[in-house]
């Protein structure tokens, strides 16, 4: 218990002050944790402003139009969080009357929700006797604890979880795990920690054998493919151009998009005319094209790496269904897209 006391003690005197705590609202608390995945706090805090303005209750999120609510979420990435999150709005809203599930269990039932998220609600919300795993308690255990499991092993999720269970002290769950993440976000951070400054240094085993930089261990790389995507930029006598939605599956989906011409590997500017015309994208005569962007911008995912180049591309006459550039930069669009709309 000494290592939970000391733990929430240092909580309460460091945590930030974050509009998602300091109150057991399960609406608040869901759309921080959703939007906090793969996400640093500086980055998700002015979304989940915007979004909580725009949408300040679950029935608000559920009446909203998808199209909006991927528009609030443009640059945050990972979209599928926002269509999940959409529907598990529309769940809540309208088959729970705007009551959230009050169990972890029950909880992990909808749309979006896993084990870490779950939990998340269920101990900040209701004070439920669950613990949170995430990448931040991982890497405090493994170093607290000198544990050199691979947390990308299918075993560690079980073993950190009992661990974080023993250190949880009953009646203050939503405390503690609250102080653990936050200690591993501010105090116990990835790369080089002031062990100098810490609550922990005259207890911690890592420290104590030289292995703060080991841990926590994560042996499995995620492998990256490269993708060459060329955007086309038609643009007809009226400056009007032609955008789709991208309705399969995968990146991006309903998101909006240029026409795409995805090639193999870069291609040639003497190529790009010849490619344009085996597409059917318009049937007006092309005058000229321009390539935006000399050099691909990297759009760097988890698991991709997308070389993107921009081509405007001048036809003749006007574009059969054209839409015009203020209604264009209404649409919800990949951060890399709407960042080339904006330069405009």
């Amino acid at each position: 218990m000494k290592f939970s006391n000391t733990l929430i003690h240092w909580y309460l005197q460091n945590k930030r002050d974050l509009p998602w705590r300091n109150q057991t609202n399960p609406y608040f608390i869901w759309l921080s944790e959703i939007m906090l995945q793969q996400t640093r706090v500086a980055q998700g805090l002015p979304y989940f402003l915007s979004f909580t303005k725009a949408f300040p209750t679950v029935f608000d999120l559920a009446n909203a139009h998808e199209e909006q609510v991927l528009k609030l979420w443009q640059g945050l990435g990972y979209y599928s969080r926002a269509r999940n999150l959409h529907q598990t709005a529309k769940h809540i809203a309208y088959e729970f009357n705007g009551e959230f599930p009050k169990t972890s269990k029950d909880l992990l039932q909808l749309k979006g929700i896993g084990e870490y998220t779950a939990a998340a609600i269920a101990s900040f919300a209701y004070n439920e006797n669950v613990p949170v795993v995430d990448g931040n308690v991982f890497r405090v255990l493994a170093r607290y604890f000198d544990i050199d499991t691979d947390i990308a092993s299918a075993s560690a999720k079980k073993e950190f979880t009992q661990i974080a269970q023993q250190l949880l002290p009953i009646g203050q769950a939503n405390l503690f795990n609250q102080a653990i993440m936050e200690f591993g976000a501010l105090q116990c951070v990835p790369k080089n920690p002031d062990c100098n400054i810490c609550i922990f240094n005259d207890s911690c085993l890592a420290l104590q054998n030289k292995k703060v930089g080991l841990l926590p261990v994560k042996l499995k790389k995620t492998k990256v493919t490269s993708r060459f995507f060329n955007y086309l930029v038609f643009l007809d006598e009226n400056d009007d151009s032609i955008i789709t939605k991208r309705t399969q599956k995968g990146i991006w989906q309903n998101l909006y998009e240029f026409p795409l011409l995805e090639t193999e590997s870069a291609i040639a500017d003497e190529n790009i005319i010849s490619s344009i015309q085996k597409q059917d994208f318009v049937s007006n005569k092309i005058t000229a094209i321009h390539l935006y962007n000399s050099e691909s911008i990297v759009h760097k995912l988890s698991h991709q790496h997308l070389n993107i180049k921009f081509w405007k591309v001048k036809v003749e006459g006007k574009i059969q269904n054209g839409i015009n550039w203020k209604s264009i930069e209404k649409m919800p669009f990949p951060i890399v897209i709407h960042n080339f709309i904006s330069s405009q």
